[in-house]
Formats: C-alpha cells, structure tokens, sequence
C-alpha cells in the first residue's frame, strides 16, 4: 500500500436526494474490495496511488450517473512509495 485518500463528493442536487447519490458512491468504495472508512464528512481508502486515483474518477462519475448536472470531488491524498501509515495505524486508538 503505497497511498492513502480521503475522498468528499457534493453532487449538485436537491437536498433531499444527496444522502442516497452519496451512498451510491459508498457503495461502490465498499464493492472496491478495498479498506476504508467511512466519516462524516468523507471516506478515507487505502491502496495503490494509481487504483485510488481511477477510483476518485469513477465516484465523481457515479455522482453524474446518478442524476447530478455537477460533482464537486474534494481529495485529500498521501501517497510515498515506500509505504503510508495505515488507517488503523492512524486513527485506531481513537475508536470507541
């Protein structure tokens, strides 16, 4: 594992209908076979810097695909070729 991301996508619809586009994009991170976790205000995936980066395009797509006229994608990325501190390795100790 060599990159880490925290991805946020705001598709440009009605209120009512951002939770379910979101939970699209969810849905198919989950399906990814990737690890993840899922916050309020974004999902952190970790993998390959080239399988994230192709992953941030399909959600943006998803968002489209689903309805929205526009997607605002917001990506945090950590990326170093020897290797990223993990999920776990980060938060773990702050769980409840």
């Amino acid at each position: 594992m060599n990159a880490s991301i925290a991805i946020q996508v705001l598709p440009q619809v009605e209120r009512e209908q951002v939770i379910g586009v979101v939970d699209q994009v969810i849905a198919h991170i989950k399906a990814s076979g990737l690890s993840y976790e899922v916050s309020a205000f974004e999902t952190t995936v970790e993998g390959e810097y080239n399988t994230l980066m192709e992953l941030v395009r399909q959600c943006s797509l998803i968002c489209v695909e689903a309805g929205a006229p526009s997607v605002m994608t917001y990506v945090k990325i950590h990326y170093n070729p020897q290797g990223v501190w993990s999920i776990e390795e980060k938060t773990g100790k702050h769980r409840q």
